[in-house]
């Protein structure tokens, strides 16, 4: 392949990956329906892959995709008729956005998408999936694996709830009132925790930060916007996870624990950054699940300056977490920690009360009980759970991982 046209795919790679979200947040505030607004995105990066290669790439790719991506609106509603005052108006957004310069003509709109998404006209159980194929554009099946829901099953949620926002002629725009604003804040933040943790495997095994660096940086808007507590406590967890990506992995892609990271390796900064964030959360008094797992994190952390883990203080705070949030994730760390504290009975009793179709399809459920099980000598129940784990788990590195700590086990 010549040099050019490589270079016209990584462009349109690079800027679908880092443009995707601010260009359909973008064309929803103009035509108020995110359905229409996705698909003139796709086919304008569809017209730039079969373009670029040959053509080169534009001086402005985003410019150029959303030149593109307005006239395909502009046709489709023409086409559908589905709002009649929406060709009209995108004409005048297209002679008005032409008479500035790019920069001051594609404000970034994602934080207020993602609000509108959590609006009452929207299902409960719809708004963090709506918020994490529109503003962070994850795939139908993807987002149905995170939430164990069927991808076919998930795509047509997906698309019934856009029809509905669509329907509803939601006005991007952050709620003026404070407490309408709380109110979708929950959701908001768990679709961003979500992106987080859909990017963090695939961006550690790549060395790539895009769909965890763009959610720590909407973390970061919605922080600085509120000052909630809850908001601030997402923030700061974020920041310390992401201090240690690096430390992940080996020189050779294997993957290294936490337990036996080199802490030298963590970056600083974002620790300091994530402790500060985590301070003004507590000064309100008012712990959420996210401030608790962020001070999870944080003792981990301090790893960094004391040169020991306290599995006690930690295995306390998932007491804390599990008794006022019991999420599935939040029992299985709390078993973990009874593991650190010299009492593996008590963490797979815990486990076994959570024998349930969720549980069982949880890869990290599994680890926990191979761990728990070897440390209380039962090796060909140990080695069932690691086989378990290795089937739930994509990540060839974590496989390698598990399946080291299955053969340690012997025959």
């Amino acid at each position: 392949m010549a040099q050019a046209a490589r270079e016209g795919y990584r462009a349109v790679e690079q800027v679908a990956r880092e443009g995707y979200g601010r260009l359909v947040a973008w064309l929803t505030a103009r035509c108020r329906d995110p359905q229409l607004a996705e698909d003139a995105v796709a086919d304008a990066l569809e017209a730039a892959l079969r373009t670029w290669p040959e053509r080169g790439v534009p001086d402005r790719p985003e410019a150029w995709l959303l030149t593109a991506a307005r006239r395909k609106m502009i046709d489709a509603t023409r086409r559908g008729a589905t709002r009649r005052d929406a060709v009209e108006r995108l004409r005048m957004e297209a002679e008005e956005a032409a008479s500035v310069p790019f920069r001051d003509r594609f404000p970034d709109r994602r934080v207020e998408l993602l609000f509108s998404c959590a609006h009452e006209a929207i299902p409960t159980d719809m708004r963090t999936p709506l918020m994490l194929q529109l503003v962070l554009g994850l795939s139908a099946e993807r987002i149905g694996s995170a939430m164990l829901v069927k991808p076919a099953t998930m795509g047509q949620r997906l698309v019934r709830a856009k029809q509905r926002m669509a329907d509803a002629d939601l006005e991007l725009a952050l709620p003026e009132d404070d407490d309408a604003l709380r109110a979708r804040l929950s959701p908001v933040l768990a679709a961003i925790y979500a992106a987080y943790g859909a990017g963090w495997e695939s961006d550690v095994t790549t060395r790539q930060t895009g769909l965890a660096a763009e959610a720590i940086w909407l973390a970061s808007l919605v922080a600085g916007r509120l000052k909630e507590a809850e908001a601030l406590g997402l923030y700061a967890l974020l920041l310390h996870c992401e201090a240690r990506r690096g430390s992940r992995r080996d020189a050779e892609g294997e993957l290294v624990p936490l337990d036996v990271q080199d802490p030298a390796t963590w970056d600083a900064a974002l620790m300091t950054e994530a402790e500060t964030a985590l301070r003004l959360a507590a000064r309100q008094r008012a712990a959420g699940p996210y401030q608790l797992e962020a001070s999870i994190q944080s003792l981990h952390a301090d790893r960094a300056r004391t040169g020991r883990t306290d599995w006690r203080a930690i295995h306390a705070t998932y007491g804390v977490l599990v008794a006022l949030y019991p999420t599935l994730g939040a029992f299985v760390g709390h078993a973990a920690s009874f593991g650190r504290i010299g009492q593996p009975s008590e963490g797979l009793a815990l486990l076994d009360r959570l024998e349930e179709e969720a549980a069982l399809r949880h890869q990290p459920f599994w680890a926990v009980r191979a761990h728990l099980l070897a440390s209380l000598a039962r090796p060909a129940e140990a080695r069932e759970a690691y086989s378990r784990a290795i089937g739930l788990s994509d990540d060839a590195a974590v496989r390698r991982f598990l399946q080291r700590r299955a053969e340690a086990l012997g025959s």
